[in-house]
């Protein structure tokens, strides 16, 4: 079937298959994703749910046991909650989403025990609900959107969101990666969860999170809020890709000859880790764990120990190298803006979810694996499935009705004089770019520890980049990856300019300038833009929201 729409400008008829109508659009499957598809179905929402992957398996979630912010509802109990990392995140964070967030989290965890989640139980018996193994939550997340009637399109990838010609959000046009067909969805609502940016660090699941939410919310016109708070690294194996840092409360962290680190052990042991691994190796031993602590860890994440068995070391016993992996907003906090407590962007018809949003309103300028996050996907997933149904309702039967058009050029078309070039042609393809971009993020002293000499140069060669990107013309072998590429420049530029604009340390922004945090600087920094990205404050309680007991 072939669609005429208006594709940036020009007239195209290309052929999509499938070219599908929905009241809703999920673009992303990990757990904001399957949560949003299924709350707007059962609001009676006709959903269509698009993964890069392969829904249920993809993601960060999905590899591995994740914490949850599960608080049952006492009052001394929610409020100590709520108070444990306010310090940490530098007092961004919202007091009515955390309770928010912490009922919706309740109930939905209940539920998932409904649906026959697998909850292990204490030494009393009780079941215990304060963490998901990320195979079994997902393969169960996965088979209640497909009974709740959502049509799953997987190895899917969006590309460009549409827009009709009030500049609301309609659909959005993509590429299936094993037969290359093209395929496009209008609908009346769309909702982003597609996850953080880890640029291709290798962490553990990250590898399908580039950043691609971000780059088509923004052609779109929405906004970023947080993204100085991005520079979130995981502690691993130097062998491995594993990034879950839980059982390393347990370990000593030494040099090459077996002498401790000072301070590597306490809460700031990130950092001086970090600083080490700058001049020298980083080796850890897992030997303050019991041999009870020891059979638990096992059971509780078993793919934490794969990498040592394969490699026959036994981390309880023997010292490993370590080295820090980039995790990027993905355990950081920030991401796309929203505006009110339907987890609505600042454009219309569009949502965001999980940790492709922000994450500063329930946990301000710090957060980790888990946790929050996994609170946070599971509680705005459902607010944005049933936000998007009632938009979508309201829009009537003339939603899927709508001329349409596809924003977002780069890979596409250009807006600069000179012509577009292949990939091959490129001053730097699309690969190179990703490697320049790496090149500017990964190391400590530049992201980690950062300084405004360093960002601003990273930032000169970050915005060069980006005027490489909008050069390419991808075809169809290679637009993925393009687009990837663009994403991550993109994301990088957005940080380091709200980085430089946060003049002082705050969370996890670490600024070796000003070591010091700023009461006058206890706000919001909001991004945008692409070809000119800006930066500007915004105060801590500028979102609408509105406290209710989850159903």
């Amino acid at each position: 079937m072939s669609k005429n729409l208006l594709w940036t400008g020009k007239v195209s008829t290309i052929e999509y298959e499938p070219n599908l109508l929905c009241d809703v659009l999920v673009i992303g499957g990990g757990p904001a994703g399957t949560w949003a598809a299924w709350s707007a179905a059962f609001k009676g929402a006709n959903v269509v749910l698009v993964d890069k992957g392969y829904c249920g398996t993809s993601g960060c979630a999905a590899a591995s046991g994740n914490g949850v912010w599960y608080v049952p509802p006492d009052a001394q109990a929610r409020e100590a909650a709520m108070a444990s990392r306010e310090t940490l995140g530098g007092f961004l964070a919202n007091r009515n989403w955390m309770q928010r967030v912490l009922n919706q989290t309740y109930a939905n965890v209940d539920l998932l025990a409904q649906w026959g989640y697998p909850f292990p139980t204490d030494d009393e018996g009780k079941p215990y609900r304060r963490s998901l193994q990320g195979p079994e939550y997902m393969h169960l997340m996965r088979k209640q959107v497909k009974r709740a009637g959502v049509k799953i399109l997987d190895h899917s990838p969006a590309l460009q969101l549409l827009v009709d010609r009030d500049r609301r959000v309609a659909g959005a046009t993509g590429v299936n990666r094993q037969t290359g067909n093209k395929w496009l969805v209008h609908a009346g609502a769309v909702i982003i969860a597609t996850g953080g940016c880890a640029f291709l660090s290798k962490a553990l699941g990250c590898n399908v999170l580039t950043g691609d939410g971000y780059l088509m919310a923004a052609e779109a016109g929405a906004e970023m809020s947080g993204m100085e708070f991005s520079n979130a690294y995981g502690i691993s194996p130097a062998f491995s890709s594993v990034t879950k840092t839980l059982f390393y409360n347990w370990a000593t962290f030494t040099y090459s000859d077996g002498t401790p680190i000072p301070g590597a052990g306490s809460q700031r042991g990130r950092s001086v880790i970090a600083k080490t691994l700058l001049t020298q190796p980083v080796y850890a031993i897992l030997d303050q764990a019991t041999e009870e602590m020891r059979v638990h860890m096992r059971k509780a994440q078993p793919n934490f120990f794969l990498p040592f068995d394969r490699a026959g070391i036994d981390p309880f016993t023997q010292r490993f190298p370590v080295t820090l992996r980039l995790e990027g907003t993905v355990r950081g906090t920030g991401g796309i803006r929203i505006v009110d407590d339907t987890c609505a962007t600042s454009v219309a018809g569009l949502y965001a979810a999980g940790d492709a949003a922000t994450r500063e309103l329930i946990c301000g300028g710090f957060t980790g694996g888990g946790s929050h996050n996994a609170a946070w996907a599971l509680s705005s997933g459902y607010w944005a499935g049933q936000s998007a149904a009632v938009y979508a309702h309201d829009l009537g039967t003339q939603a899927n009705q709508r001329r349409v058009e596809a924003v977002g050029e780069v890979g596409f078309t250009s807006r600069h004089q000179h012509p577009l070039k292949t990939d091959s042609e490129a001053g730097l393809n699309s690969i190179e770019i990703i490697q320049a971009t790496q090149a500017e993020v990964f190391p400590y002293d530049r992201n980690y520890f950062r300084s405004e000499t360093r960002l601003t140069e990273s930032l000169q060669r970050l915005n060069h980049l980006w005027q490489e990107i909008r050069t390419i013309q991808a075809d169809d072998n290679n637009i993925l990856r393009v687009r990837e590429a663009a994403a991550m420049v993109a994301t990088s530029r957005w940080m380091y300019s709200s980085a430089l604009e946060r003049k002082e340390t705050r969370g996890m922004h670490k600024h070796t300038d000003y070591p010091q945090q700023d009461v006058n600087q206890q706000h919001y920094l909001i991004s945008g833009g692409l070809d000119r990205v800006w930066v500007k404050a915004a105060p801590v309680q500028q979102t609408r929201v509105k406290v209710e007991v989850a159903a």
